[in-house]
């Protein structure tokens, strides 16, 4: 069996970023950005005023001097004259600075008697409260790279220096599917609530860690435990133009595990199955009319851990990411913990600063487990138990963070 980090890598070999397209900016959150893009306008396009108060000259500034007010100038006009001698300009922040000005006095160290006068109480900002041309984008500057995530900053960058349309990596289009005779959708919640059927999580997980990672999923159902089932809902990945096809259970090695034959049968290329790790050891990838494919366990648990571990990955590659696994931390386990198999073991826990602690129950079909989890902490396959104060890595589930190589 191959280890977590070997199939991670064999899978994401088969991966590349997809074709490039412009995208509306509203619609732009989270895709990666395809090509540099370079300012055409200096920001701030202006020097202007970083204060309320009165624009003058530093040479005019000292305590208790009175000077002339020519003008008045709100944010979003301009002045219309230049400063002299013993002159200023009321100014409000982001106006344009008037010719002649290198300096605004903030409104609460003056004061304005009124008759076109203004009084300095202080000069302390004599050269300052000024918000110079270009000060943070020069006009020609690369103001965000190739490669570079759209984030809400990100966006409002581009938007500073109206770039409305930036060129991104299209979104992949995932479809998934379960399989199994025992489980139904929530359209059939009297049977599930009777105890005669079992819901299918799956689904919605999928659906939602889909989601989250940036992809736009397609439920191809549920097939059951018959071939010509399997075969009916495996040709929607390939018939509805899907760059990667996710199935659960079926690849295990149960009398009605038939996923791994109907795929073989239909053509398919299977280039790994099993994985030596707990849980999720029954992940298998291929090919299938073009569309890679990956299954994946059908424990709940089992889905959502391996899902983190090689899905989202591949998901993140053909967004653009140049660095598609998250990273891990060092933790200390608060707890001891004994082991079974010789596997590499994700144990579904909480961490919370440098320390870690289990959530509980670590079965693979205990959703729970997960659901109270903000981390997987990797416990080596050499390790068959687990001291109170053992360091650990830890896969932290939220982190932004992410590194070019599987840390697992």
């Amino acid at each position: 069996m191959m280890t977590p980090a070997e199939a991670a890598r064999l899978i994401l070999s088969h991966f590349q970023p997809l074709e490039r397209i412009r995208r509306p900016l509203r619609e732009a959150l989270d895709a990666v950005l395809a090509e540099d893009v370079a300012a055409p306008i200096d920001l701030p396009p202006w020097d202007n005023s970083a204060m309320d108060g009165y624009a003058v000259r530093s040479a005019d500034v000292a305590e208790n001097v009175e000077l002339e007010v020519i003008e008045t100038v709100p944010a979003g006009q301009f002045p219309q004259k230049g400063i002299g001698r013993g002159q200023a300009t009321r100014i409000f922040t982001g106006a344009p600075l008037p010719r002649g000005s290198d300096s605004v006095i903030r409104q609460e160290d003056t004061d304005a008697p009124g008759h076109g006068r203004v009084t300095i109480r202080n000069a302390r900002d004599a050269g300052k409260n000024i918000r110079r041309r270009g000060e943070d984008i020069t006009r020609g500057s690369v103001v965000l790279s190739a490669g570079a995530p759209l984030g809400p900053a990100q966006l409002g960058v581009l938007a500073s220096i109206a770039h409305d349309s930036p060129l991104v990596y299209r979104a992949p289009r995932v479809a998934f599917m379960g399989s199994g005779d025992e489980i139904v959708n929530l359209e059939r919640k009297p049977e599930i609530l009777a105890g005669t059927k079992i819901a299918s999580s799956n689904s919605y997980t999928l659906d939602a860690m889909i989601r989250r990672a940036g992809a736009e999923p397609k439920d191809l159902g549920i097939a059951r435990d018959t071939k010509e089932s399997l075969r009916e809902h495996l040709a929607g990945a390939t018939e509805g133009g899907a760059d990667l096809l996710v199935t659960t259970a079926g690849v295990s090695v149960g009398e009605h595990d038939l996923v791994r034959d109907v795929l073989q049968e239909l053509g398919g290329e299977l280039k790994m199955w099993r994985i030596a790790m707990r849980p999720g050891a029954p992940v298998g990838f291929g090919m299938l009319g073009g569309v890679p494919w990956i299954g994946l366990p059908g424990n709940p648990v089992s889905t959502m851990v391996t899902f983190e571990l090689f899905v989202r990955p591949a998901i993140r590659r053909m967004q653009g990411h140049a660095l598609p696994f998250r990273r891990t931390v060092p933790v200390a386990m608060q707890q001891a913990v004994t082991l079974g198999p010789k596997l590499r073991h994700y144990l579904r826990a909480i961490v919370e600063g440098r320390e870690a602690r289990l959530t509980g129950p670590q079965g693979s079909g205990i959703l729970t487990s997960m659901a109270r989890a903000n981390a997987l902490l990797i416990v080596p396959a050499d390790m068959p138990s687990v001291a109170a104060g053992t360091e650990l890595e830890a896969l932290i589930l939220d982190d932004p963070q992410h590194v070019a190589e599987p840390p697992y």
